[in-house]
């Protein structure tokens, strides 16, 4: 499987905002696709959950 990216809004805990970010998709055990990034504001992990892969 090639490297995936998602662009997209994210949601900052620590800010407490919504954020423009880019970040790899992984797909955990369950089939879940996850894009995680980091915040271009303070640093903190993003973490954004996807449709399961086709």
């Amino acid at each position: 499987m090639a490297d995936q990216t998602y662009s997209g809004e994210f949601y900052c805990v620590k800010c407490k905002a919504k954020r423009e970010a880019e970040g790899a998709i992984e797909v955990n055990a369950k089939g879940t696709r996850i894009a995680k990034a980091k915040c271009p504001v303070c640093g903190t992990n993003l973490t954004r959950f996807l449709p399961k892969a086709a």
